[in-house]
């Protein structure tokens, strides 16, 4: 008789609603593998950071998280360390997220990179809601193996999915799926170039025009670029290793911060 081998599940959701100037908890809920911890601040925001407990997924591990920014309030939502996306024997990893930004509000989805081992099954997704005049930052690194361990990813599964929208109309969406010869597929100049470690970060808000000119000085000669439309800037990056990546991305986050440093979490 074979035993179904034990899996990962684990549900987190935050809410937060201005009180006396500062961004509050309004409800604040975990369960299985997922935590969240929320770390002194300094102004009127709130940083959360995220943790799955299990150290990883793999095949069959469920993860959903969701975050609610009530009016005028401001949070940064990071994790503690990389996520990593073991060997999958049988299934497929899911990780979703739900982010509502409201009227003023804004919200920074900061996660540190998802580390992709060879033969990993990983599904995640991300939907968000915004109000007309809300904000909202996202930054999603994948690292295709760790390049100083010597790691390389083969074959696998990675799939992506975003649906941004404002006052219900949808302004962003993509879809990104990597299978089977991963390897073969990265290597090809209009994928990755041969490049292991890639990133995506999006802008929305009335800002997106002005950060532009600051970004693209940044990209400059490496491969990738940025570009805006409808209160919207999109930026791809691509490098030979993670921590090649890490050190491009830092400063464009802290731009698209308006100046503001990414989480101490985030350390090179």
């Amino acid at each position: 008789m074979s035993t179904r081998p034990q899996r990962a599940e684990g549900r987190g959701h935050l809410a937060a609603r201005l009180l006396d100037g500062r961004t509050r908890i309004r409800e604040l809920y975990q369960e299985g593998a997922a935590k969240i911890r929320l770390p002194d601040t300094f102004d009127a925001s709130m940083e959360a950071v995220i943790i799955n407990t299990a150290g990883g997924l793999t095949g069959g591990d469920r993860l959903d998280w969701s975050v609610v920014a009530g009016a005028g309030t401001k949070i940064d939502v990071t994790t503690q360390a990389c996520e990593k996306i073991y060997r999958a024997s049988a299934g497929t990893a899911e990780v979703t997220t739900r982010i509502e930004v409201g009227v003023g509000a804004r919200v920074d989805w900061l996660p540190q990179e998802t580390i992709l081992f060879d033969r990993a099954a990983l599904f995640r997704r991300l939907d968000v809601d915004l109000d007309e005049s809300a904000e909202f930052l996202a930054v999603e690194a994948v690292l295709l193996g760790r390049k100083a361990m010597g790691e390389a990813v083969q074959t696998g599964l990675f799939r992506d999915r975003w649906r941004i929208r404002r006052s219900g109309r949808l302004i962003h969406a993509e879809e990104l799926r990597l299978s089977e010869g991963i390897a073969g597929l990265a290597a090809r100049q209009a994928v990755l170039g041969g490049q292991v470690a890639f990133a995506t970060l999006l802008y929305a808000g009335p800002l997106a025009e002005a950060y532009l000119g600051k970004v693209r000085p940044l990209v400059e000669g490496i491969m990738g670029g940025a570009s805006t439309w409808s209160d919207k800037l999109v930026v791809r990056l691509a490098a030979a290793d993670g921590f090649t990546l890490r050190k491009i991305l830092i400063p464009v986050i802290s731009v698209l911060r308006n100046g503001a440093p990414v989480p101490k979490v985030w350390n090179l």
